[in-house]
């Protein structure tokens, strides 16, 4: 996205701050290519037979965004933030929904690419990765950050530095520790 084009999402998110709703309208076609992007990069990880589609996310997720009642959104890099956040919590309550319909059927699996080498081989619950992120982000919110970022966002070390607005170094040595507690808390979802 270029600069200027940056610039004018901040302005429309302002706009939205300050209570114009007609910003809104203006502001899904200038944001529209990048939550689907993100939506892909989630959808990357899910199995193909997956009912929700990338989309139906990005609608969902903007019109949660978009229907808030007093959005506090900073700027734009925050307005994503919050966008992977809500893509998140779709993916995980569509899981939830499924798992409780099936009764403890097969729930939606995602598999840990490359960038967790450690767990690579290993299917993980959509539902127990959120809980795991859950108690990762109350004690370590910029760890948990980092996971959504990198895993379930598909940026990279560089990208997420820029987001979170820490350096490169930062990202891998926290996503590092964050990758091991998450291997030791899933196997124990596991054997649960």
């Amino acid at each position: 996205m270029a600069d200027g084009r940056r610039t004018e999402v901040t302005q429309i998110l302002d706009a939205m701050r300050s209570g114009d709703r007609d910003a809104v309208a203006r502001l899904l076609p200038m944001v529209y290519d990048e939550l689907r992007a993100l939506a892909g990069s989630f959808f990357g990880r899910q199995p193909g037979h997956h009912t929700l589609q990338p989309t139906a996310l990005v609608h969902e997720a903007y019109m949660r965004l978009a229907n808030q009642e007093e959005p506090a959104w900073q700027d734009r890099r925050h307005f994503f933030n919050v966008a992977a956040m809500a893509m998140r919590q779709l993916l995980t309550d569509h899981a939830r929904r499924k798992k409780s319909i099936k009764r403890g059927g097969e729930l939606g699996k995602v598999t840990l690419d490359e960038a967790v080498a450690p767990l690579t081989d290993c299917d993980i619950d959509l539902v127990a990765l959120d809980d795991v992120l859950t108690r990762l982000a109350k004690l370590d919110e910029r760890q948990a950050r980092i996971v959504e970022l990198r895993f379930l966002a598909g940026l990279t070390v560089e990208e997420t530095a820029a987001v979170l607005e820490i350096s490169p170094r930062t990202v891998k040595l926290d996503w590092q520790m964050a990758r091991a507690w998450l291997r030791r808390e899933l196997s124990r979802e596991d054997g649960a």
